[in-house]
């Protein structure tokens, strides 16, 4: 009876050791493939409890999560010679678990290799054929769309799925970023200079209209009112001869009063006259005999 409780305990043993071997997880963020005798089997499995031949097959995994090549900064020369200091940055991760086995045989740090000479290269090109104003004012964007497309095209053919390509950086060496900052401010002032000019000579001109269209309104309203006090005056008149052939006498006592009033409108006028003249007729005689 003993003795078939050490075969059982042997035989339990003996099984859960297989199945240990036997059995493999892969989590989420992980990458596995699987050889026979070290021929690749299959390298597409999903996360999860997957089997395999004891010391027949074995497993290999691979960190599945996206990886940095976060490169030193390099120089580049661009097309006016001048050197530029650009840091980048690749986020990238594994896409085909065969092809970046057999290719770079699952090393990551050889992958970052391969990317970071494909980069330095292409941003070379690139760099190469634009000026420093370009590169600093706005072809930045358009660099990085360039090199992500040709890098995702490379990475392909090594198992590797580029997420993002990034310039993080463009700087100017020290001794050249002075006198390229000046370039820029006096072209910037020019333009300034330019746009100031336009704005005065259009401000001269609207002036000029303005003053054109006041001195033509001012002329025409002393044209109109000139009119207009030239017909006043001769309704005016008319009516002072109308009244006048109506009714002579009245008309001369009335215009002799007016007379009086403007005369003596002041409180310190003094008139020095005879009290016989024809000026003071009416005092003496309401039909201003003599």
């Amino acid at each position: 009876m003993s003795g078939m409780k050490n075969i059982i305990v042997a035989v339990l043993v003996v099984a859960g050791t297989l199945l240990y071997f036997s059995v493999f997880t892969v989590h989420e963020t992980e990458r596995a493939m699987k050889f026979r005798l070290g021929e690749v089997v299959r390298a597409d499995y999903e996360p999860g409890l997957h089997f395999k031949m004891p010391f027949i097959n074995n497993v290999r995994k691979f960190d599945g999560r996206v990886q940095t090549l976060d490169a030193e900064p390099e120089r580049f020369l661009t097309g006016e010679q001048k050197n530029l200091i650009v840091d980048t940055f690749v986020k990238w991760r594994i896409g085909s678990t065969r092809e970046f086995y057999t290719t770079v045989r699952g090393s990551v740090e050889e992958a970052n290799r391969r990317l970071g000479v494909r980069v330095r290269d292409r941003l070379r090109s690139e760099f190469g054929r634009r000026q420093v104003d370009d590169v600093i004012a706005g072809d930045r964007a358009l660099i990085m769309d360039i090199l992500q497309e040709e890098l995702r095209d490379f990475a392909a053919n090594i198992g590797v799925e580029v997420v993002d390509v990034r310039i993080k950086r463009v700087d100017l060496p020290p001794n050249v970023s002075e006198s390229v900052f000046a370039r820029m401010r006096a072209d910037r002032e020019r333009v300034a200079r330019n746009i100031r000019a336009q704005g005065e000579e259009q401000a001269e001109t609207l002036r000029a209209e303005a003053d054109r269209q006041v001195t033509i309104l001012v002329a025409e309203a002393e044209r109109d009112a000139e009119t207009i006090r030239g017909e006043g005056d001769a309704r005016a008149a008319q009516i002072y001869a109308d009244a006048f052939d109506q009714d002579r006498e009245f008309f001369n006592f009335t215009r002799s009063l007016r007379a009086y009033q403007r005369a003596f409108d002041g409180e310190d006028d003094v008139m020095v006259l005879s009290p016989r003249s024809d000026f003071f007729r009416y005092f003496e005689d309401v039909e201003g005999r003599d």
